[in-house]
């Protein structure tokens, strides 16, 4: 794997009982790059993220992250690797019982039992400040939050360790679109102060213009192809081109030309 590659998926194949929903797919990741993720319903968007962070287990293929073959690693292996990233589930997965800080603990105090009061609470409200929350949504518990919020309180979580790879899993879904443009920026801010790598998988063709260098397109049962948005218009793929130049496509880049 190129130093380059912090991703690299090959042969990837996935199934559930008798569907099948990856075969022989194939994807990098570059260093330093917010890569967009799109397809249709059912093409394995998050089941792709899943393979890649762990929790799902392919039936075939190789799958190196941040250079660490991640296929057949004992669960201490595979811990010290995770250790390297953060991911935001499209929901937040936050644990309703615990304060936004008491989240953000939670992964430190796995990694790093020895940390204790104060500077425990020292670094989560540092990441909630990172996440544009208020120094005040730290004691608060996730049902207190707006939608947005909660996101924000998931993505303060998903860098409690540092991480070098982020994953995000529909991050704009449900947001207003001034809420989802806040959130865009706030993560190309965070790509260039920490050095991000960015997997994002997404629907809004508005995050895609605006942050993406690259866009992973999954149909097929693979990735059909890679590039950047006036790349993949080139081709003559019917998804490509119905989901790229339909009415949402063209109001998105009609708005872009405006900016």
């Amino acid at each position: 794997m190129s130093s380059d590659t912090v991703i690299s998926v090959r042969g990837l194949r996935n199934s559930f009982g008798d569907q099948v929903i990856h075969e022989n797919l194939d994807l990098d990741v570059r260093r330093g790059e917010i890569l967009g993720v799109v397809g249709g319903s059912g093409t394995g968007k998050s089941v792709l993220m899943r393979s890649i962070i762990g929790l799902q287990i392919p039936d075939e293929g190789e799958i190196d992250v941040l250079g660490e073959n991640m296929i057949g690693r004992s669960e201490d292996e595979a811990k010290n690797i995770r250790r390297r990233w953060g991911v935001l589930f499209q929901n937040g997965a936050l644990f309703s019982t615990l304060t936004v800080a008491e989240n953000v603990e939670v992964p430190i105090r796995e990694y790093f039992p020895f940390i204790k009061p104060p500077l425990l609470d020292e670094i989560a409200g540092y990441k909630i400040a990172m996440s544009g929350l208020p120094a005040n949504a730290g004691p608060k518990y996730p049902s207190e939050l707006s939608g947005g919020m909660r996101k924000r309180a998931g993505l303060a979580r998903a860098l409690a360790l540092d991480p070098e790879l982020l994953f995000l899993d529909e991050p704009t879904a449900g947001l207003d679109p001034i809420g989802a443009a806040a959130f865009d920026e706030l993560i190309v801010g965070l790509k260039h102060k920490l050095e991000l790598t960015v997997f994002l998988i997404t629907h809004d063709l508005d995050t895609l213009w605006a942050i993406c260098d690259r866009v992973a397109v999954l149909a097929d049962q693979k990735v059909i192809a890679v590039g950047t948005i006036e790349e993949l218009l080139s081709l003559d793929h019917p998804w490509i081109q119905e989901y790229f130049n339909g009415p949402r496509g063209r109001a998105a880049v009609a708005s872009r030309k405006e900016d």
